[in-house]
């Protein structure tokens, strides 16, 4: 996990903790969040509520998911810039690319992670999500519970502050490759898919993609899993539809348009992830022994 310019993505903290057998003096660490804008062209997109760490994969997974640009090589120029009460990144895009953000109109504040603040026009939140080519691939149940087990020993701010949300990108037989932490569970997600893109995985892993020849997502995210620590809400669907997994997994219940969104999508939605137990409530097919 990378900081920004002395930010932490967590402080400690002294406080007082009341139980039944007294009060006592402690510390523990405290997650930060600080405003974070996404500035396209010189324009403010959107502000939103972050984890001060791995902004760039941040910016690129965002700018990716949200079908702000079509690939990587739409962003022609990007820099994260410290402010006094918060942080740009900055980006210049291609004309394409820069025509999408002037569409949107979608320069409002919004809070942690929420995903859907700051968008003035409905259509432009429930998008049709993409369909994931269905490569015929199967992976197993016990592949995925081996990354559900393995995610807790990989979120080293949530296990300090028990306050922040995880994403990981796991490959068909369960290994954690891409693991990224924030406040918002939006933005958790789209620092792993921005992580891929640049080839930040952990370490001992070979790199999916390099800075200097940026793979699409799809051509990453295809080969493995998708999980979230978190419900499976249709934003996230859609952010993985992108991508172009076949599968979302999540430690707790998604919602019922999540649900859909994965059936139109083809992606297997998997919640409820807690050990070797699991409910898969779309396209099942994909799961083996």
């Amino acid at each position: 996990m990378t900081n920004l310019g002395g930010l932490s993505p967590s402080q400690r903290r002294a406080f007082l903790a009341i139980a039944a057998s007294g009060r006592s003096d402690v510390e523990s660490e405290v997650a930060e969040e600080v405003p974070v804008a996404f500035v396209y062209g010189g324009k403010p997109h959107v502000v939103m509520m972050c984890t001060p760490a791995d902004l760039e994969d941040l910016a690129l997974g965002f700018t990716l998911t949200e079908e702000i640009a079509a690939s990587p090589a739409d962003i022609r120029r990007m820099e994260v810039v410290r402010h006094a009460r918060g942080i740009e990144v900055q980006m210049e895009l291609a004309p394409e690319a820069q025509a999408r953000v002037a569409d949107r109109s979608r320069a409002l504040a919004g809070r942690t992670g929420c995903g859907l603040c700051g968008i003035d026009a409905i259509e432009h939140a429930i998008r049709t999500p993409r369909r994931v080519a269905d490569t015929g691939a199967a992976i197993s149940a016990r592949a995925i519970a081996r990354a559900g087990a393995a995610l807790e020993a990989q979120q080293p701010l949530n296990n300090a502050t028990r306050a922040v949300h995880a994403a990981a990108w796991a490959n068909a037989d369960g290994e954690l490759v891409f693991v990224r932490e924030d406040v918002g569970r939006h933005n958790a997600l789209d620092k792993v898919i921005g992580a891929m893109l640049r080839g930040a995985g952990l370490p001992g892993h070979a790199s999916a993609a390099s800075p200097a020849s940026p793979a699409s997502p799809a051509h990453s995210a295809a080969a493995g899993f998708f999980l979230v620590t978190s419900r499976a809400s249709y934003e996230l669907v859609q952010k993985v539809a992108v991508a172009g997994a076949p599968m979302l997994a999540a430690v707790s219940r998604p919602t019922g348009m999540a649900i859909r969104f994965a059936e139109e999508a083809g992606i297997t939605l998997v919640g409820l992830l807690r050990g070797e137990s699991a409910n898969v409530y779309s396209h099942p097919a994909r799961i083996s022994e």
